[in-house]
């Protein structure tokens, strides 16, 4: 009888690094689990802990061994294990010897393909503390490291310097050894607070004991709550709200073991500064939280959270105050210099700043960006003016100081240099948003000269990259080209636009003709590149395949179209009906193909012979009128709906009406009355590629 007991193994370093601290965690927790299950040690619970010098697992009744297995291993066939005279031949003799047994101790199995010698045993149960150091080193080895190092003269390498390993199976140590260090029941506190060794008697007694004696707390989550808690109150303390960004709480959790959140404040000078920058200089280069007021507005004041219970918390303040001053100054600086000259003083700075060796100068990129977004502008009735003047600025803050200084400020530095110039409000969206969206989920322009600038940057960057062969090969991308093709998707449909993506891609693809002289002979891979963003885009919506594949058969080139084809497709599954129309379509595709008819062919009434192809060829008359107007007015839903209706006298068509008639007219009569179906249908989709 097997006796589960907890498990624990702890991995201890130098400072990881925080980026990559969970996801450790995770796939070490992931991997152990793994091991037990294939070894066929049976365990509950699995938990995992990160700190910044720790990786830890905890898994919860473990047993002590692995059940006993019956082995069964077939061997010769009987009447090739013995010769004429009943001696066994070499066959049998090999294959006992091979199982460490003799002849005569194998039994006989029948089968229905004759009796065949076989070997059984029972294998015994392997004990856990044998198969758990290989299975936590395969562990160890599998970890998602980019790159690993070596210290000292050690030969062991991993991504930081490795210190201790504690591996407990109930009350007993592990004993093993990996990556230079040998297992125990000892592991260590806070690197200040408690240096000294900390004796773990039993898995259980493990977070607590961290907590109680080491000034650690091991649970990311719990560690990240309580940051979380305590900078909200802390920044509440301080007259204000903490404005938290979820990456920058997961970093800090990864940088500290014991979280003491301060309050600093800095001089309300730097209030004059664009907010962005001041919080872009506490968020990411000193890892600070900013406080902002009801309103959103940034306070003076910020919470910063320390590794260690200080004693002299006004001295930690200071030190956090100190550091934050010559940077909010710098941004001072660079902010009073950039104002001091208007942004369209940088244009020309511009072709000596290089876009891509082939495809010349970001100043020759704008001058492509402002061409395509006008014409664009144009589609969408945009002003046309304000686009061009929009597009001619949009890249000018690359060559202030302030996005020197702080480089994922472009667009937003442009933005406020614009009303301090007194351009219009819509000029400043634009120059901001047309970097939107940045990333999965991000927000779009707020405008219209924002989105046909949006686009105009994307589609420029799209066609070139592709016109000087250069596109995204597997997981490599380095013009985040995948990215690009769903910004524009996500701004065409999501934002109700009516353009036809093939027919900017051609413009596109004119304006980068002194660059590229072959760049139109790249509109259609481009093209198809973005399709298969919006399958990908739209299968992430829960769209599913076969829809998507049905509105591509129509051929529309408007994303916009494409959607709005998909949703009522996906309305028209729901109809009673659609079942029935969408086998009847797939069966008039075959018939159409198979007679290989091409061109519109057109029905004689006085044709008809049948009653069934007579009610069907007048339910068509009576529906056509409608569905016009509802395909004019781009109403698919409304048009699948009406052509559901279809739905009885189709099936009378088949059921009773002979399509392959001897007489050659009447066939092609009935032929020709089938198309008329495909092609209301096609109007909205190929309904007949959709799954029963």
């Amino acid at each position: 009888m097997s006796n589960p007991a907890d498990f624990l193994f702890e991995l201890g370093t130098e400072e990881l690094p925080p980026g990559v601290l969970a996801r450790l965690a995770e796939v070490l927790s992931s991997e152990i689990s793994a091991g037990f299950k294939q070894a066929g040690l049976t365990f509950g619970a699995v938990k995992h802990y990160a700190a910044p010098r720790r990786l830890a697992v905890w898994v919860t009744g473990l047993v002590d061994k692995t059940e006993p297995k019956s082995v069964e291993k077939r061997g010769p066939a009987v009447k090739a294990a013995f010769d004429a005279d009943g001696n066994p031949t070499r066959a049998a003799v090999g294959f006992a010897q091979s199982v460490g047994t003799t002849v005569d101790a194998l039994e006989r199995m029948q089968t229905d393909k004759g009796e065949w010698l076989v070997f059984r045993s029972t294998e015994p149960g392997k004990a856990a503390s044998a198969l758990i150091p290989d299975i936590v080193t395969r562990a160890l080895d599998k970890l998602p490291i980019p790159k690993r190092m070596r210290w000292g003269n050690s030969k062991a390498e991993f991504i930081r310097p490795v210190h201790w390993l504690l591996c407990l199976h109930g009350t007993e140590v592990v004993p093993f050894s990996a990556l230079d260090q040998r297992t125990g029941n000892v592991t260590y506190g806070h690197r200040f607070h408690h240096p000294e060794p900390i004796t773990i008697n039993q898995p259980a007694d493990y977070v607590e004991q961290l907590r109680r004696v080491g000034y650690v707390i091991a649970d990311f989550a719990e560690r990240r709550d309580v940051i979380k808690q305590q900078v909200l109150m802390t920044a509440q303390q301080a007259g204000g709200q903490a404005q938290i960004d979820d990456s920058l709480l997961d970093e800090v959790t990864a940088l500290v073991e014991w979280p003491q959140a301060i309050a600093g404040r800095f001089e309300k000078r730097f209030l004059d500064v664009p907010h962005e920058a001041l919080i872009s200089a506490m968020q990411d280069h000193q890892k600070y939280f900013p406080v902002v007021d009801e309103q959103g507005k940034l306070l003076p004041a910020f919470v910063t959270v320390a590794n260690i219970e200080s004693r002299d918390i006004q001295a930690v303040r200071t030190g956090n105050e100190r550091v934050i001053r010559p940077r909010f100054a710098d941004a001072m600086f660079f902010w009073d210099e950039d104002r001091s000259t208007p942004l369209k003083s940088h244009l020309d700075s511009l072709k000596s700043l290089v876009f891509q060796k082939r495809l010349g100068s970001v100043f020759d990129k704008v001058i492509r960006v402002e061409q395509l977004a006008a014409f664009i502008a144009r589609q969408i009735k945009a002003d046309v003016s304000t686009t061009r003047q929009a597009a001619r600025l949009c890249k000018c803050d690359l060559q202030t100081q302030m996005v020197g200084e702080f480089p994922e400020l472009q667009g937003v530095m442009g933005a406020h240099l614009a009303r301090h110039e007194g351009l219009s409000d819509d000029i400043a969206c634009a120059l901001e948003d047309h970097y939107l969206p940045r990333r999965a989920g991000d927000e779009l322009p707020r405008n219209d000269i924002g989105r046909a600038l949006a686009l105009a940057d994307r589609l420029d960057t799209l066609m070139g990259i592709f016109a000087i062969g250069q596109p995204p090969t597997g997981a490599k991308d380095p013009f985040a080209l995948r990215r690009a093709a769903l910004g524009v998707l996500r701004i065409i449909i999501e934002q109700n636009l009516d353009l036809d993506l093939r027919e900017l891609l051609q413009q596109a693809a004119e304006g980068l003709s002194m660059q590229v002289a072959e760049a139109n002979d790249h509109v259609l891979g481009v093209f198809e590149f973005i399709t298969e963003r919006q399958h990908a885009y739209s299968t992430d919506r829960g769209i599913r395949p076969d829809v998507f594949q049905a509105v591509s058969a129509t051929g529309t080139t408007r994303p916009l179209d494409f959607e709005q084809r998909m949703q009522a497709v996906n309305a028209f599954l729901a109809l009673p009906e659609a079942e029935a129309l969408a086998a009847a379509n797939k069966r008039i595709g075959n018939i159409l193909r198979k007679n290989g008819i091409e061109g519109e062919q057109t029905v004689n009434p006085k044709l008809l012979q049948d009653a069934a192809e007579k009610q069907l060829y007048q339910q068509i008359t009576a529906l056509e009128n409608q569905v016009e107007q509802q395909l004019a007015d781009n109403d698919f839903t409304a048009a699948l709906n009406t052509l559901s209706r279809l739905a009885l006298p189709v099936d009378a068509f088949f059921d009773q009406v002979m399509v392959m008639a001897d007489d050659p007219d009447l066939k092609a009569n009935r032929i020709a009355l089938l198309q008329s179906i495909s092609g209301l249908f096609m109007r909205i989709a190929d309904i007949g590629q959709l799954q029963r």
